[in-house]
């Protein structure tokens, strides 16, 4: 099964991309963590490729729908995409507000099962905490939440593979600290990224870290 990560920096997490399937081309983020779980407990029954591109918001992956998912014909997509979108609005007035996101996001899947009808979508939901990129202005951050209700939303209508997140994080962020998931709100340290490959592929794979 040949599975595609299609996001931002949180599924790019520094990879290499001049490569496919060499250590370096997963990044050291949770796509890193699955390909390794499944290539320990499965050998040679998963191809994964990271197409992670930090700073992506839902209309720089919609660009790319072609060169990065459609002409590498997976099995599988997961998308995780929603922060950037926020985010640029707030740092540079350069966001994606909800209403286009969601008619973007909606579009996204609907071009792509035209032309990979078998394909399985799984839509990873969009997260924040606060820490050191967010709190100044976490009140707007919090936008992200709702984004999430629209990805949630969007899983559902089509149905695709819905990975809840949001409330995982804040149980952790509450038991261990917002530093201990993400580094400074948006980006996974080690424990987040351990705790979203662990809830993917249990959601997705039936399988547990």
């Amino acid at each position: 099964m040949k599975i595609v990560f299609f996001g931002d920096s949180i599924t790019d997490a520094g990879r290499n991309r001049t490569v496919d399937f060499d250590n370096s081309s997963y990044g050291f983020g949770y796509p890193y963590i699955i390909n390794a779980f499944l290539t320990g407990k499965h050998p040679k029954e998963f191809d994964v490729i990271n197409r992670g591109i930090s700073g992506d918001r839902i209309v720089d992956l919609y660009a790319r729908i072609k060169k990065d998912v459609w002409n590498l014909k997976p099995d599988m997509l997961s998308i995780l995409v929603g922060v950037n979108d926020v985010w640029h609005e707030i740092g540079g007035l350069n966001g994606v507000d909800i209403v286009r996101w969601e008619k973007m996001y909606r579009m996204l899947i609907e071009d792509t099962l035209k032309v990979l009808p078998d394909l399985k979508i799984v839509i990873i939901e969009p997260f924040v905490l606060k820490g050191a990129a967010t709190e100044e202005n976490f009140d707007r951050f919090t936008e992200v939440k709702e984004y999430a209700k629209v990805a949630k939303n969007i899983a559902e209508d089509y149905k695709c593979v819905f990975v809840p997140l949001q409330e995982k994080l804040d149980n952790s962020a509450e038991k261990f600290g917002a530093e201990y998931c993400l580094i400074d709100g948006v980006h996974p340290a080690i424990g987040g990224a351990y705790l979203i490959a662990d809830e993917w592929l249990k959601t997705v794979l039936g399988e547990k870290l």
